[in-house]
């Protein structure tokens, strides 16, 4: 009786772990499924795409109708209306755009062109390993995990590029403040993301900034070399102990001085987080809006420091690169 009793506890038992690990491979593949969906490689018919070079000036549709003959009015301007024209490297929707002599036009007969449509971002270079951005006040480069439904640049950008191809993605080869405009690089696979990484100081050759600052520098410029360390509250200070912090070194010089503040050009030799923002402080002139490290100002309601310029060796094709962007309107002093 014990034994019959016992072998049915023993079935009942397996026939629970049976139930159980048939609804742990389901839950479990599914939400596998779920999580990987965006990772499987659309598929794209083969793009047909043929490219004309402007011979003498004109307007975009005239070109088209006469190039596109027999092809009728009406098709020629839905490839305009729906993105599928790029003149000397952008998508064009404007019929009368004016086309000048060795100008590129680019056509795709089967989709419209990706475009990365964001007033936060806008694309300044891109080839097929790298994409270079132009970063807005406001925006943040990555997620910081409070608010994971913030966009952000890499999202903007990583939604661009997969729609380009169906199996690209976006990664962060280096980052901006959220509150400082500037230039942002990512890489589309991962493998030229961990070349820079690597080999940043390498492949950078110069980081320009400009900031406007409260007051004005005892010296109109200069060098601030310190080792920079972040405390629990995540704010980083200047320390001397070479064990507590990182060597950290920036080069500015002051520009112009008006009232209570002036404009800084910055170059920056190293670049750890927050780097100019606590260097700046550090000589008693703080950035304009920048309260965490004792702006007592906020004149024109963000973070005043902008990245306006940088260069780099390409890690594939290895081209020296140079970018360089307007300063903000509200940044004229």
């Amino acid at each position: 009786m014990f034994f019959f009793l016992t072998c049915q506890i023993f079935q009942k038992k397996i026939v629970y772990l049976q139930r159980q690990m048939c609804n742990f491979d389901y839950y479990t593949i599914h939400s596998m499924k779920r999580n990987n969906s965006k990772q499987r490689p659309r598929r794209f018919s083969p793009d047909h795409i043929e490219v004309y070079k402007i011979d003498e000036p004109c307007q975009l549709l005239p070109f088209l109708l006469e190039k596109l003959n027999p092809k009728s009015r009406t098709e020629i301007k839905s490839y305009l209306q729906h993105g599928n024209v790029m003149h000397n490297g952008q998508v064009t929707t404007q019929f009368d755009e004016q086309l000048q002599h060795n100008d590129e036009l680019v056509i795709n007969f089967t989709r419209p062109f990706a475009t990365l449509k964001s007033r936060m971002a806008r694309v300044i270079y891109e080839d097929d390993y790298i994409v270079v951005i132009e970063k807005k006040s406001g925006l943040l480069t990555v997620s910081t995990g409070t608010n994971k439904r913030e966009k952000t640049a890499q999202q903007i950008v990583d939604d661009y590029v997969y729609a380009e191809d169906g199996h690209s993605h976006a990664y962060v080869c280096h980052r901006l403040d959220q509150y400082t405009s500037g230039i942002l690089i990512f890489a589309k696979n991962a493998e030229v993301q961990q070349m820079f990484r690597d080999s940043w100081t390498t492949y950078v050759v110069e980081r320009l900034y400009m900031a406007i600052v409260e007051g004005c520098p005892a010296k109109q410029e200069g060098e601030v070399k310190s080792y920079l360390a972040e405390n629990k509250a995540m704010k980083v200070y200047s320390t001397d102990n070479p064990e507590e912090g990182k060597l950290s070194v920036t080069r500015y010089k002051v520009v112009k001085t008006l009232g209570d503040y002036s404009m800084v050009d910055i170059q920056l030799l190293t670049g750890r987080k927050n780097q100019i923002r606590v260097h700046m402080s550090d000589l008693g002139c703080p950035i304009a809006g920048d309260k965490k490290y004792g702006a007592q100002s906020n004149p024109c309601g963000r973070l005043m420091l902008h990245n306006y310029a940088l260069q780099f060796f390409h890690p594939i094709t290895r081209e020296n690169l140079r970018f360089e962007l307007p300063l903000p309107s509200v940044f004229k002093l």
